[in-house]
């Protein structure tokens, strides 16, 4: 019997010790997993690295795209479309505008109520319409139409004060803001020829006609109200238009959300583009940008190579809203495979492309709190990782802060470039604080100008929502500016360019409302 007893506990003694061992190698085994994971996490945070000479050499290299641009179309990889838009808002316009942002399967129409400089804007009222399939497949008759008898029903639900608005233009004829997110080439300030239908349009004509004539046929088939078309724009163009009806100080806007542009004020332009003010308003398209400066990684060719335009739009495919949580998961399952990060096999979730949206990845990197519990609970939701280490917890979060400050300040260079260009960076060619460059050589005009702020339009969820991306950039750009120009610079949220934008600039450029300039 004790011998009985004496093995049981030598059996149980070995069970236990069985089991301490493979706990201790467990833990062992773990740590070892997190310090292969840190190794890959060291690797791409030095890959990710925006060192202030990176970024100093990337806004000049901006610049000089910019100017190239200008010089010779197609002669840069920043297309520096001019958009004939030489007037910009002031707070004086007065009346009722409309716009109509086709930017999507869905389109927005919208009416704005603009009372002056004492009451601005006065009241708006929109509607989301959703298009019907078979017009994605369909004619652009087919799809024009539909789009202008939805206008006119909307329009005919104008209330009492909007209709006295309307009198206040002392004409007939209703007048409306064109957003157009498609690629067109555009002719003047309400003309532009389709390039090509994207955003899911399967068109089958269309393409080489002028988008503001379809619109303006459809809308003048239907009965009962006149409308006019006029101003062609794009969400860019908008945003920085509602900038500066505000302020008059607005010479650059700038889109930082699922895509990104800019546009700016251009008051040098070549001779072959003729204005009456010898100024307008330029388009940049610098999602196309790529440079040799630009701190790209492994992630970010793979990214490239798999998307459905490789080669192209390399600073979007770096900056978008559209790529920063993919990148995030690109990495986070390469450590998955190469490091164990999350267990002995890679979980399924994580092997989606794209499954992982920037605002889930922003709601990780906003989590503060001691165990990282919601970037646990983002992981188990999005990825369906059901137990994870606080220190798998904490690569995951340093992972997306590696991404989002890079991003933020790539956009910080690339807004500064174009603050070089019009010179309003208060840096000389020697890169020795001075007197602002690149401006008229008048010097009585070059005094008064250098005593003006330079605002800056910004819009989009990656400025407006992701706290940490806006502070990441707001100090890279303060970072790169001279002292000087840093306290004349203001970095504005200007929200909805492609319908309150639009409707400001329509009534900038009404044929029948008296002018405010």
């Amino acid at each position: 019997m004790t011998q009985m007893l004496l093995s049981t506990a030598v059996a149980c003694a070995t069970v236990a010790a069985v089991a301490a061992a493979v706990m201790v190698w467990q833990k062992f085994h773990k740590h070892s997993h997190c310090d292969q994971a840190l190794v890959l996490l060291y690797e791409f945070r030095h890959a990710c690295a925006t060192p202030l000479y990176v970024l100093r050499h990337i806004s000049e290299h901006v610049a000089l795209e910019m100017q190239a641009g200008l010089n010779q179309p197609g002669g840069s990889q920043l297309m520096m479309l001019p958009t004939f838009i030489e007037k910009l808002p002031n707070g004086c316009e007065k009346g009722l505008f409309y716009a109509l942002d086709l930017s999507g399967t869905n389109f927005r129409v919208l009416r704005c109520l603009l009372g002056g400089p004492n009451a601005r804007v006065i009241k708006q009222e929109y509607e989301v319409v959703a298009i019907p399939r078979a017009l994605l497949l369909g004619t652009s008759e087919e799809l024009f139409d539909f789009i202008a008898q939805r206008l006119i029903s909307f329009i005919k639900l104008e209330g009492p004060e909007f209709q006295r608005g309307h009198n206040w233009n002392g004409h007939q004829i209703r007048e409306l803001g064109l957003t157009i997110s498609f690629p067109i080439c555009q002719t003047s300030h309400n003309t532009g020829i389709l390039i090509k239908w994207t955003e899911g349009f399967k068109i089958a004509d269309g393409v080489g006609k002028d988008v503001v004539a379809m619109l303006q046929s459809a809308m003048d088939r239907q009965k009962g109200f006149q409308i006019r078309v006029a101003v062609l724009i794009n969400d860019t163009v908008g945003t920085m238009a509602g900038g500066h009806y505000w302020n008059d100080d607005v010479m650059v806007g700038v889109i930082l959300g699922t895509n990104t542009n800019a546009c700016y004020v251009e008051c040098n332009l070549p001779e072959d583009i003729q204005t009456k003010s010898g100024k307008m308003v330029i388009y940049m398209e610098w999602g196309r940008f790529w440079s040799s400066h630009l701190p790209r990684t492994y992630i970010d060719e793979q990214l490239d190579n798999e998307s459905v335009n490789p080669g192209d739009r390399g600073f979007e495919k770096m900056t978008g809203a559209m790529y920063l949580g993919e990148i995030v998961r690109r990495v986070l399952a390469r450590m998955a495979q190469e490091a164990n990060l999350f267990g002995d096999s890679v979980p399924t979730k994580l092997k989606q492309p794209f499954i992982l949206l920037t605002l889930e990845m922003s709601k990780m990197h906003a989590d503060e709190s001691p165990d990282l519990r919601i970037v646990d609970k983002v992981l188990k939701d999005v990825f369906d990782i059901k137990r994870t280490e606080l220190s798998e917890r904490r690569i995951v979060h340093s992972v997306c802060d590696t991404v989002t400050m890079r991003a933020a300040r790539l956009a910080a260079a690339f807004i500064v470039g174009i603050l070089k260009k019009i010179g309003r960076d208060g840096w000389d060619a020697t890169g020795v604080s001075s007197r602002l460059m690149a401006l008229p050589r008048d010097s009585e005009h070059r005094a008064r100008l250098e005593l003006k702020r330079t605002v800056v339009a910004m819009d989009g969820i990656l400025y407006e929502h992701y706290h940490r991306f806006r502070i990441y950039m707001q100090a890279a750009v303060y970072e790169l500016l001279s002292e000087a120009a840093a306290r004349k610079l203001v970095i504005e949220l200007s929200k909805d360019g492609s319908g309150t934008g639009a409707s400001i600039l329509a009534a900038c450029h009404s044929e029948f409302a008296p002018s405010y300039s």
